[in-house]
């Protein structure tokens, strides 16, 4: 047993080693699955552990709390703007900017390869977002709804989404060679839409705080768990000896 623990430390220094070369072509793509790793596995355990305290009492409050500070301010230009945002977070939003990016993905880098990332991650945050809300059963807020909705209330899927999809253009954005003015005010601006999204679903009264932090938790892990996988293909593919 000693002998094999030696035996796979050194091999494991060796890797080590032989891959965080400052001259590996491939170290970014191993530093960048290693911290979407790491996101990975701390998002997984913050989604179970606000899932378990979603029917205790100190969540309920909370929840109220956040909910009647929002929802105070709710007046005309307000509900009009925050329901154009959560028209931006459903379908016809998506196609929207999803067209946009393909336009710059196939004129600007001639490549279907981002387009294929982001249907997937948005694939995976939709179809678990589904099982999801079906397997926890949490009613909708019983107050005032302001628009119409169909489906159960945790995680939001509004938030969910918007999380994976606009936060993986955020990722894909900084890796894209452009001007950095142009680059991290896109950024910035796909943030605000993340947020004003979550919160138009308070605002809106058709999700509690708490369905809100649970969809953010579960898109970003969607998005580190295929900033992870997009990665190691990456490594593999540039060293099929991996």
């Amino acid at each position: 047993m000693r002998q094999y623990l030696v035996s796979f430390i050194k091999k494991f220094r060796g890797f080590l080693k032989y891959n965080f070369r400052r001259d590996n072509p491939k170290l970014p793509y191993i530093i960048t699955a290693l911290v979407a790793f790491v996101v990975v596995v701390g998002g997984l355990n913050l989604f179970v552990e606000l899932t378990e305290t979603i029917k205790e009492e100190i969540l309920a409050t909370y929840d109220q709390q956040i909910s009647e500070f929002i929802i105070s301010y709710r007046n005309p230009i307000l509900t009009k703007y925050f329901i154009f945002m959560t028209n931006v977070g459903d379908v016809y939003g998506y196609l929207g900017v999803f067209s946009v990016v393909v336009l710059i993905s196939v004129l600007l880098y001639k490549s279907w390869k981002y387009i294929l990332q982001i249907i997937l991650v948005l694939m995976l945050a939709s179809i678990s977002n589904t099982i999801l809300k079906h397997f926890i059963n949490r009613a909708r807020p019983g107050i005032e709804h302001l628009v119409e909705v169909e489906t159960l209330s945790y995680p939001s899927g509004h938030a969910m989404a918007a999380m994976a999809f606009y936060g993986f253009l955020i990722y894909l954005f900084h890796r894209f060679k452009i001007n950095s003015i142009l680059k991290y005010s896109i950024m910035l601006l796909l943030v605000f839409i993340i947020l004003s999204i979550g919160v138009s679903r308070i605002y809106l009264g058709v999700h509690y705080p708490s369905d809100i932090a649970g969809g953010y938790i579960a898109g970003l892990t969607w998005v580190f768990f295929c900033i992870l996988i997009f990665n190691l293909v990456e490594v593999f593919r540039k060293d099929p000896k991996v």
